[in-house]
């Protein structure tokens, strides 16, 4: 199995501002809203869904193929991807742009709010997949990109009887409610956090039953609450991995993805794929930013055992 990740790769610019910003919002008069917030720090990262997931993919030992679009900047970034063992030869460079950039400030409790610049994302559009040589046994990520991509992928995907993981997220208010629908009744699975999949249910007018009637598989991240995983008429409750350290959570969720996503390429069960999913995000969040983080998959699967029980299998991954 090839995982072919079709997700954004972006510059992160991240703010943390030291209050809460439910404190400075008025609900009685959201329609003129008008806020700023002072920050005390910004860092500027490495980062892009695709990106981030192709990142820890990579550090647990699979080769994901990154396809996407960057801007002329992206020179040392794909420079690092490809140092810990991402194929990038899908990543098109579109000189006269710069690579996509996400600014995003985050309070005291952990909420988040985000605005992203598209740059060289725009073109993603105008990559296909149809010329990769992709096969029923391989997996197509289609995680928050330009949303025109997004539905190229969509129709390519079911075009070549290739299955795909359909990861909506930021884009769900993006796509339009045909797009959301054939996206998640067609996809080979479906990747959402506790607030996308009421969202993906308000904006494809699908209930949880007829979104979840589609896919092998359904994983609903649920932050603090762990993960819930949808599979063969069980739900399965992943935890999170207590007592590390929280430094940022942006990328968290793609980093859980990783973990899975490189379970599930071994065959393994839904629950040891979840709790793989969970021990990435865990390692993932104690660093500030989204490709901080740096591991072998020996040192993955020996802080693994200090958490979960694996009765052996990760071995495989070593």
């Amino acid at each position: 199995m090839e995982i072919i990740l079709t997700g954004s790769i972006a510059y992160d610019y991240l703010m943390k501002f030291p209050g809460y910003f439910k404190d400075h919002i008025l609900p009685e008069h959201l329609e003129s809203i008008s806020l700023s917030f002072l920050v005390d720090d910004m860092v500027r990262q490495h980062g892009g869904v695709g990106a981030n997931i192709a990142y820890t993919l990579a550090l647990l030992g699979a080769h994901p193929r990154l396809v996407s679009t960057a801007g002329q900047d992206f020179p040392e970034y794909q420079h690092k991807l490809e140092k810990v063992g991402v194929n990038t030869s899908g990543v098109h460079i579109i000189e006269e742009k710069f690579t996509a950039s996400f600014f995003v400030n985050t309070d005291k409790s952990n909420a988040q709010i985000a605005s992203f610049y598209t740059g060289a994302m725009a073109d993603s559009a105008d990559v296909s997949l149809l010329n990769l040589g992709l096969t029923a046994q391989d997996l197509v990520v289609i995680s928050p990109t330009d949303p025109r991509a997004m539905a190229r992928y969509i129709d390519e995907c079911q075009q070549m009887g290739v299955p795909y993981l359909f990861d909506p997220g930021q884009q769900i208010v993006r796509l339009d409610k045909d797009t959301l629908c054939k996206g998640a009744l067609g996809a080979h699975a479906l990747f959402v956090n506790e607030y996308e999949f009421e969202l993906l249910q308000k904006h494809s007018c699908l209930d949880k039953d007829a979104l979840m009637a589609g896919p092998r598989f359904t994983v609903v991240t649920l932050g603090s609450k762990g993960a819930a995983i949808y599979a063969d008429g069980q739900r399965i409750h992943i935890p999170i991995v207590e007592g590390l350290t929280v430094a940022e959570p942006t990328g968290v969720g793609d980093a859980f993805r990783a973990g899975f996503l490189r379970g599930y390429m071994e065959g393994f069960g839904w629950e040891l794929c979840g709790q793989m999913g969970a021990m990435a995000a865990a390692i993932s969040i104690g660093y500030n930013g989204p490709q901080k983080h740096s591991f072998t998959p020996a040192e993955f699967v020996q802080q693994f055992r200090q958490h979960f029980d694996d009765h052996g299998q990760l071995d495989a991954i070593l």
